[in-house]
């Protein structure tokens, strides 16, 4: 069975995505409410592009076990009716509850998740924010439904819609949904519960579809009080790529440090944060309020905001070609366009941020995307046409960016 020709319906959401950001835009515009952050927006988004463009490549790998245990140990062979997709339904939720339990109650497995809660700001694009290597921690804990007979096609179809469910819950906008609604189902109320840093909201509202595993294990928490977003120790920087590896990087740090093996190993399995007494101890939850809690955030000229948008839209098109036609094009090439567009939202990152580094990283960006675009392209459209429209592209960008190079001149090298 060809799994890989399984349809992509998040990638076919996008536009939708896109719609509904924009909606949530206008409305926060007509009721006077900041909901969004330009960098923090284009962060989440650049976020959710890398774990797309990666999962292009590791898809296949990530279902190797699904199939292997359907193929030659499956206990039944159900059916594909509307009664199994439900009963299917009801086993991917489950199973994605305890996944994101203990995605936040084990540190190792933290890290696979911490990046979706890194904003402090709640809007729908942060649903698009998303860990780059997640799908390798979760992927496991779907595998007793293969065991069962559940067949691989449906499986990656419903796991589909239940991600696809939870983008919607991503908002202020919505206060609550009627009582029954929310009692079964998880909506944006609970959910916001979930991205809280107030004491009595951390780790709590676990659930993917429905609420009523929350309710059932004991991790149900009612919205009472304002939320406020984000996680306790927050990275401070806008790079997608670092804030995939930082809290990994922090953890084997501490492992190094311990002297004793067992704390070494405590400060993987126990709860994120965990530090034996020598390094420090646990830190104690401290109680936020909206008004008190001090956001991440850097100040960039308007004129290199727009030079970000400008690059942001060529890479979302970009992005959204190469979810499309990846299948069409051979390894080499594939592994070139997703490289490049991981450089490229690494690069804005580091534009917010005025790294000295991204100074000289663009440039060459620029002439790769140059470069690119004319490979990839020439199939379809003449060299010349796609050469000059290479040419056109980086010399507009690249003297809109020499116009802020006395800012990240004035910098600190660094990798960060």
């Amino acid at each position: 069975m060809d799994v890989a020709q399984a349809t992509n319906y998040i990638a076919l959401a996008i536009p939708i995505f896109f719609l509904l950001i924009g909606i949530e835009l206008l409305i926060g515009k007509l009721k006077e409410t900041k909901l969004y952050r330009f960098n923090d927006a284009v962060t989440n988004i650049s976020c959710g592009i890398g774990q797309q463009v990666i999962g292009i490549f590791s898809k296949t790998i990530l279902i190797i076990g699904y199939l292997y245990l359907y193929e030659h140990h499956r206990l039944f062979t159900i059916e594909n009716t509307w009664l199994n997709a439900f009963l299917l339904f009801i086993g991917v939720d489950f199973f994605y509850y305890w996944f994101h339990r203990l995605a936040h109650e084990v540190s190792f497995m933290w890290g696979s998740h911490v990046v979706h809660h890194q904003s402090e700001e709640y809007n729908l694009s942060v649903a698009l924010r998303q860990g780059w290597v997640q799908a390798f921690f979760s992927t496991g804990f779907y595998l007793p439904l293969a065991f069962i007979g559940f067949h691989p096609v449906a499986f990656i179809v419903i796991n589909q819609l239940q991600t696809l469910y939870q983008f919607w819950i991503h908002t202020k906008t919505i206060d609550k949904m009627p009582a029954p609604f929310e009692y079964i189902m998880n909506t944006p109320s609970h959910h916001r519960v979930h991205h809280g840093v107030n004491p009595k909201y951390i780790d709590k509202n676990h659930g993917g579809t429905l609420i009523i595993f929350d309710r059932l294990f004991g991790t149900f928490q009612e919205e009472e009080e304002e939320v406020v977003y984000g996680i306790t120790t927050q990275p401070k920087s806008w790079n997608p790529l670092w804030l995939n590896i930082e809290y990994w990087a922090d953890m084997f740090r501490n492992v190094k440090r311990a002297s004793k093996w067992s704390d070494k190993i405590k400060i993987l399995i126990k709860e994120p944060g965990w530090k034996p007494a020598e390094l420090g101890g646990p830190v104690e939850g401290q109680s936020v309020t909206p008004q008190t809690f001090q956001k991440y955030d850097t100040t960039i000229p308007n004129g290199l905001n727009y030079y970000i948008l400008f690059q942001y839209l060529v890479i979302l098109l970009s992005s959204t070609l190469f979810l499309f036609g990846s299948n069409q094009l051979s390894l080499l090439p594939k592994l070139a366009a997703g490289t490049l567009i991981i450089f490229s939202i690494v690069n804005l990152g580091g534009l917010f941020e005025s790294k000295r580094w991204v100074w000289y990283a663009e440039h060459i960006r620029l002439l790769l995307v140059a470069i690119l675009c004319v490979i990839l392209l020439q199939p379809f459209v003449s060299t010349i046409p796609m050469l000059l429209l290479g040419l056109l592209f980086m010399g507009i960008s690249m003297i809109w960016l020499n116009k802020y190079k006395p800012l990240f001149t004035q910098t600190i090298s660094s990798l960060i």
